[in-house]
């Protein structure tokens, strides 16, 4: 099986879709292995780097994307790539299906079998595949990375002779990966963390790692079957946006992680709430490429608004740790290829009745297969 890692050509992405690492480990599954050159540069992965592990660098994008038996890549490629690849093929990347039916529909004309990295499903077995936790784990480490290298204070208390500093508030709404890892990194830098989410275990797991929960009643709350928060009612929504803002006001820093997967982003803080916040005080909104949770936010962009407030609304949090999102998420795509690889015949085996292959593959032998996603 000869497996293709283009460059990735979207500005804002900074990751590879192998490192050399776990290119050396599907080399020794017996896969041939083929790197565009440049494609790891921007996680310090030079093609040196990939060669001497035995992968092979090549500058025809066209020829090796058409000759390539399976393709790995971060981003959903452009309609005219997946064209160019042969029926029967497979292609692993996030791929956004539930609102890209066009390209689910071009990967299903070309014969392509598509995986969607987004549905993999969030099981023990499947845990070591699941590049959404793996980067969202990173996200949450950078918002509060990034909120600390803009504070104009310090994050931890601190006793001088000239008196004390108090440690800075940060505010986490959302426990999810992302969510707990934020909390864990401002704690570690001395920081005092309240955080929230309409699910009551999150809360347990937010005050394990030593952050105040802030309980709002919300009535029937809970999560899905995939780990997510299900989606609240607008009366839900309004209480703990009032709630919410409350501490909001308090708060040096806010980072919001309410990510639901396949809709828009909710709006959690409104410009109220941002408007009766405190000058030099920070949000950090890490579903800000979706759209957001914070009214105002601009995608790609920091602002500040009129009374002083930064909103911060990067894309791609994880590619600021390049190298590291890149090594978990390339082991993310080793151990998927590793845990389906056909030792006799050398190539990845598609089993849709796999309970994994049924949760993320979407099309395979010239049609739409997933469930889900068959009447888009």
């Amino acid at each position: 099986m000869k497996i293709f890692v283009p460059k990735e050509t979207d500005p804002i992405e900074t990751r590879a879709a192998l490192d050399p690492v776990s290119a050396k480990k599907l080399i020794g599954l017996g896969a041939e292995v083929v790197i565009e050159s440049g494609a790891g540069e921007r996680a310090d992965h030079h093609d040196a780097d990939y060669t001497a592990v035995g992968a092979s660098i090549t500058t025809d994008r066209a020829g090796t994307l058409a000759a390539a038996d399976a393709v790995l890549r971060v981003r959903k490629p452009e309609p005219a790539e997946i064209a160019r690849q042969k029926s029967g093929a497979l292609h692993v990347s996030f791929l956004d299906p539930f609102n890209e039916s066009g390209l689910i529909k071009a990967f299903a004309d070309q014969g392509v079998t598509a995986i969607s990295l987004e549905m993999i499903p969030r099981t023990t077995l499947a845990q070591k595949m699941d590049a959404i936790s793996s980067q969202a784990n990173l996200a949450g480490y950078v918002a509060v990375i990034l909120a600390a290298s803009r504070m104009k204070t310090i994050l931890p208390m601190m006793m001088t002779p000239a008196g004390t500093i108090s440690p800075a508030k940060f505010f986490i709404v959302g426990i999810g990966v992302a969510g707990l890892q934020a909390i864990a990194t401002a704690k570690r830098l001395g920081a005092r963390v309240t955080a929230f989410d309409v699910r009551p275990e999150a809360l347990e797991q937010a005050e394990s790692l030593g952050a105040k929960a802030l309980r709002i009643d919300l009535g029937q709350t809970g999560g899905t079957e995939q780990g997510y928060a299900k989606e609240l009612t607008p009366e839900q929504l309004e209480k703990q946006r009032l709630e919410q803002g409350k501490v909001c006001a308090q708060s040096d820093v806010v980072i919001t992680t309410a990510k639901v997967f396949g809709r828009k982003p909710p709006i959690l803080i409104k410009s109220d709430v941002v408007a009766g916040m405190r000058p030099g005080s920070l949000i950090v909104d890490l579903a800000a490429e979706g759209g957001g949770n914070v009214e105002g936010i601009v995608p790609g962009e920091e602002v500040v608004t009129p009374n002083g407030v930064r909103l911060i609304g990067l894309a791609n949090y994880e590619g600021h740790v390049a190298t590291h999102a890149t090594q978990v998420l390339a082991a993310n795509f080793a151990n998927m290829i590793e845990h389906f690889w056909d030792k006799e015949a050398k190539a990845v085996r598609i089993n849709l009745a796999d309970d994994i292959q049924k949760g993320c593959v979407i099309t395979h032998g010239g049609a739409v297969v997933h469930e889900r996603f068959k009447t888009a």
